[in-house]
């Protein structure tokens, strides 16, 4: 008699089906994106090709034909579309209006401070959220749990680039304990090291400011969820069974909590992305949003065009460890059918 696999090859097996799905859905999202976007801004009033002569001083009418067959603007609107598309394929994105470098050279060099940026910010907002939405679900009624909900409310409340100008004054200009901008000193030496505290340093004030702000919300919901797990029977029947309070609270009820803070973290990467452009303008901290507001100010298309890709590249791959981490988290999913 034959034995059919394991639970852990069909476990497996489950895994596998659910990447070739969600990996058919990234190419469709990502081909619908691409052609979606380019399309907008073909349709938008203006010429780049003047924008950039008007951004160089002025330049004939010559010229700008020029500029036009150079970069295949001449060209019909399905020819430029289909060319776009087929080589974006590749990983070429075509070359900057203004810059006149390769748009993958220009934006893979401001994403990894971003990602950088985005990854301290969603860990200081997870970790900081959860533990306060712990802490206020355990001591509803406290005083520090009315502070913390108080100061909460206000932390999603205020705009990010006034938090961001509110920190920066405080520990920066009033306190001189932090730098104020950009990602390393003039005068940091090579040192691996050395070049890392200072990387740091100069991550503490953008991270913090954007973290702040998302640490406010997930407190809030933690919270909420915390306090619908600590009544659940299977919580009662840990502590009837005379387990400690901790152990309770931490290897118990967390992990079914943390669940809703999980979805709401991976479905706000996108907004990451957008919030830390405000950041990033602050604290001149030199990652895509600097670069995406420069381009907007220049029309520079290809600059747009390829950080929007590679942003739902990143947005689809934080939703796809999202459904890795809720398999993490809770046997249930793990083990359901994708």
């Amino acid at each position: 008699m034959t034995e059919g696999p394991s639970p852990r090859a069909k476990t497996l097996q489950r895994l596998g089906r659910m990447f070739v799905i969600r990996l058919g859905h990234a190419v469709f999202l990502l081909l619908a994106v691409t052609i979606f976007t380019f399309t907008l801004l073909h349709l938008a009033p203006g010429d780049a090709a003047q924008v950039w002569a008007g951004a160089q001083g002025g330049a004939s009418a010559e010229q700008i034909e020029q500029i036009r067959v150079e970069y295949g603007l001449d060209r019909p609107f399905p020819q430029q579309l289909a060319s776009y598309v087929g080589n974006a394929a590749t990983g070429d994105f075509g070359d900057s209006f203004f810059f006149r470098q390769p748009v993958s050279e220009l934006v893979l060099a401001r994403v990894w401070p971003t990602i950088l940026l985005v990854l301290t910010s969603l860990g200081i907002a997870i970790l900081g959220g959860v533990i306060l939405g712990v802490w206020t679900a355990r001591r509803p009624t406290a005083p520090s749990s009315h502070v913390i909900t108080a100061v909460a409310l206000f932390g999603f409340s205020a705009p990010i680039f006034w938090t961001g100008i509110m920190l920066l004054l405080i520990f920066s200009s009033w306190l001189n304990l932090l730098p104020s901008h950009g990602m390393n000193s003039v005068t940091v030496g090579d040192g691996f090291f050395e070049q890392a505290w200072d990387t740091f340093l100069h991550l503490i004030l953008p991270a913090s400011t954007l973290g702040f702000f998302y640490m406010a919300q997930y407190s809030r919901i933690s919270r909420v969820s915390m306090l619908e797990v600590l009544g659940s029977d299977y919580v009662r029947t840990a502590r009837a069974k005379g387990l400690k309070e901790r152990s309770v609270i931490w290897k118990h009820a967390l992990r079914n909590a943390v669940i809703p803070v999980v979805t709401i973290a991976g479905f706000q990467v996108g907004a990451l992305l957008s919030g830390g452009i405000l950041v990033e303008t602050v604290f001149e901290w030199p990652g895509m949003g600097r670069l995406a507001f420069e381009a907007v100010l220049r029309r520079d298309t290809p600059i747009l065009m390829g950080m929007l890709i590679i942003s739902t590249f990143i947005v689809i791959v934080a939703n796809l460890l999202t459904d890795v981490a809720y398999r993490v988290i809770d046997p249930r999913i793990r083990f359901a059918k994708p």
